[in-house]
């Protein structure tokens, strides 16, 4: 029984600490809104370079096989 006691105090002081510490952190909306904005970035590079490999490719000249004279 007295593990059974320990443990009620224990869980009782960790619950009373916790609710006495008024400042837990940032809140979670600015590191959503950084990682949205470091997704947009991401997004608009990657179309940009994919715009220029595809404007490159376009680019490049047809094969066209030599006839023989």
């Amino acid at each position: 029984m007295s593990i059974l006691s320990y443990l009620h105090v224990a869980v009782t002081a960790r619950l009373a600490e916790l609710s006495r510490d008024g400042e837990r952190g940032d809140s979670p909306v600015p590191t959503a809104v950084i990682i949205f904005g470091l997704v947009f970035v991401a997004t608009v590079v990657t179309g940009l370079a994919l715009a220029r490999a595809n404007n490159w490719m376009t680019n490049i000249p047809t094969f066209s096989n030599p006839t023989a004279p």
